[in-house]
């Protein structure tokens, strides 16, 4: 049995875990992120679960294979380097070298949606598929890509940002400078911003009393609680959240063509309430919409378990060898 690291570091928190070669946890452990630190104290807070996590499921660390981390930003593999994390307030930090050399292991590293997306190919959702998009709706939109075992990043490391392609020309202010990006409406962030804008139009509508009266107060469930009890504007909100995250979706799908595409991330707990309204816009407006096969959208199955597990297999990437993934996947 060979036993891997996978560390998810957030904005919010760090989590460790523990992966045996089936893909299963053993143990985990978690860390506040504190972002806003100094790199290395973050690092060192690495460390320090990936010791941890080893000890409680009783495995000396000299026995693990590797250590993998999934990082928010731009990952450079080549380098070792985090080049650019707003979320961290990092710019240039050697995570791959620094945490190697403070552990005595092989590090690797990666964007943390490509990690996510890597453990549902490995043993979730895409586990029976070789094309592979998966898309996670949160704050904002992260995007990854597999394709045959190998992770889609483009030349520059910084692939996939799914969330900032324009579907509104003009629209809403994003943080990256742009108008109308994707994750400014259909993220969780976007799904609020409609509901408010709905409340604005209809002082009647039951979110004004789940909100306590005060628009601040909304969350992504909000919107699909009160639309399950029949509220009107609340559900016009849904709709219209669900016909910009269906056009996004139907964007990627021309594009790309994966076998199959997951979406996981808060949101996507609402299951079928959601996807199934969204299969039925994009069945209608992708454009292979007339072929025989077309890509299959599910709910992302490993929740927040997928960047550990991602993370603890990239040494299955980086090894290169396909057919070993496809043999592990089988």
């Amino acid at each position: 049995m060979t036993y891997t690291i996978g560390i998810d570091l957030g904005g919010t928190n760090i989590v460790a875990g523990l992966v045996d070669s089936d893909g299963q946890i053993l143990a985990k452990a978690s860390l506040p992120t504190l972002a806003g630190r100094p790199a290395q104290a973050i690092l060192g807070d690495i460390a320090t679960l990936a010791r941890n996590v080893a000890s409680e499921a009783g495995i000396a660390l000299r026995d693990i294979g590797s250590v993998g981390v999934g990082s928010p930003g731009s990952v450079n593999k080549s380098t070792g380097l985090i080049e650019c994390s707003p979320n961290l307030d990092w710019s240039n930090v050697p995570l791959r070298d620094t945490l190697s050399a403070e552990l005595n292991h092989t590090v690797y590293i990666e964007n943390d949606a490509n990690a996510a997306a890597f453990g549902e190919y490995i043993i979730g959702a895409a586990k029976d598929y070789d094309t592979f998009l998966m898309i996670t709706l949160g704050t904002g939109i992260g995007g990854g890509m597999v394709q045959h075992g190998v992770i889609y990043e483009g030349f520059n490391f910084a692939g996939m940002e799914v969330g900032h392609m324009v579907v509104t020309r003009g629209g809403r202010p994003c943080r990256c400078g742009r108008h109308g990006c994707f994750e400014r409406y259909a993220s969780a962030t976007g799904l609020i911003l409609t509901a408010r804008e709905y409340m604005a139009r209809y002082p009647a509508s039951l979110l004004w009393e789940l909100a306590s009266g005060d628009p601040e107060n909304v969350d992504g469930r909000m919107p699909f609680d009160a639309m399950e009890q029949g509220d009107l504007p609340a559900t016009e909100a849904v709709r219209a959240y669900t016909a910009d995250l269906a056009c996004g979706i139907t964007n990627l799908i021309n594009i790309f063509q994966p076998d199959i595409l997951a979406v996981g991330g808060g949101i996507a707990g609402q299951g079928e309430r959601l996807l199934a309204p969204l299969r039925e816009i994009v069945a209608q407006e992708v454009y292979s919409r007339d072929s025989a096969r077309n890509t299959k959208i599910v709910a992302a199955q490993l929740g927040n378990d997928a960047g550990i597990i991602g993370a603890a297999n990239l040494y299955r990437e980086n090894i290169g060898s396909i057919e070993t993934i496809a043999a592990f996947k089988s």
